[in-house]
């Protein structure tokens, strides 16, 4: 059985392009974009739960454009993208969080943040220990479920 691709050719050229908008490549930090191929296949490959959502999104793009994104000049696209932040609401939001959760788990990326190339287990981080008192209001609460018999 074939299964339908998570986006269209044309919604990843747009994807390419909005992703490069909110995340160009830094010379000065040596670090790609978001619109890095590595990048791009890592949040075509790992939507999941968030396709349809990402799809809304690029959809909306692409109607407040009057054509793919990717097809317009830097400043047109500029202007379709603020409009696209004020009425592009949760899918808006969803496409944004997966391009950034994606670029800030590229390893290029971590390097520049001097952060290690490993994951938080099994060796952990080490947190310092704060004010457990803060919890004590949440403590005191009455419980707040019904117990079963």
């Amino acid at each position: 059985m074939l299964t339908k691709p998570a986006l269209t050719p044309a919604q990843r050229d747009d994807l390419r392009s909005f992703a490069a908008m909110i995340i160009p490549d830094s010379a000065e930090y040596k670090v790609p974009g978001a619109d890095d191929p590595k990048i791009q296949a890592d949040i075509v490959a790992t939507l999941g739960r968030d396709t349809e959502p990402v799809r809304e999104a690029l959809d909306h793009l692409a109607r407040l454009a009057g054509q793919p994104l990717a097809g317009l000049d830097p400043a047109r696209r500029e202007t379709v993208a603020k409009e696209f932040r004020n009425s592009g609401g949760a899918a808006a939001a969803t496409l944004i969080r997966v391009v950034l959760q994606c670029y800030y788990r590229d390893d290029r990326v971590l390097r520049s943040l001097g952060l290690e190339l490993r994951p938080p287990f099994p060796e952990g981080y080490t947190l310092e220990q704060g004010d457990w008192s803060l919890l004590d209001p949440v403590k005191a609460r009455p419980a707040m479920w019904r117990r079963v018999p």
